[in-house]
């Protein structure tokens, strides 16, 4: 395992200089599906089997998660993933947070504002996120006067509850190596 810069051996910055290269092919379109059924079938097996060492070994890092909330392909797997563990929730709600700190006008902010806490915050929602009673709180007491960051405390929560939890076995799972064939 590497740690710590000074102790890194060559093999170490060797494998992160090649995550660093696959990555980039997963940021950029992804290849069509005709160039991926053109290899071999040897040569196929050999590049799943590279990749998915890879995935497990190195692309577990906070980087590579927000390299995939910036992909649409890549949220629309992850989001898959979460629905077939019963917590899309939580991406529907980062989405719907990122959105909304888009939002220019204050009587649109207001309205927004309402929504998310209706479908993701509030006790009971139809959507209801895993958040603390102390972050719950603070969220209520933000939209007596909504900012474009109200919800900045519940989205980080949520965000770090993802890339801890459900990312780390979402990289393991036949949805991550699927959407692996295609960059």
């Amino acid at each position: 395992m590497c740690r710590g810069l000074a102790a890194l051996p060559s093999t170490c910055i060797e494998r992160a200089k090649e995550v660093k290269v696959h990555l980039g092919h997963f940021l950029h379109k992804s290849k069509s599906i005709s160039d991926c059924d053109s290899l071999s079938p040897v040569k196929h097996e050999k590049v799943t089997r590279t990749t998915k060492s890879r995935s497990e070994d190195t692309l577990k890092g906070g980087q590579f998660f927000e390299k995939l909330l910036v992909n649409k392909r890549g949220v629309a797997a992850f989001r898959n993933f979460l629905r077939s563990e019963f917590s899309e929730e939580n991406i529907d709600f980062w989405l719907a947070c990122e959105e909304y700190k888009n939002t220019k006008t204050g009587s649109k902010l207001t309205l927004k504002a309402q929504k998310i806490y209706d479908e993701f915050v509030k006790v009971q929602a139809p959507k209801q996120v895993n958040l603390d009673s102390l972050t719950r709180e603070i969220v209520t007491k933000n939209l007596a006067d909504p900012t474009s960051s109200c919800f900045e405390l519940a989205q980080e929560r949520t965000y770090s509850l993802m890339e801890k939890d459900s990312f780390p076995r979402f990289l393991k799972s036949d949805i991550f190596l699927e959407l692996l064939k295609y960059i």
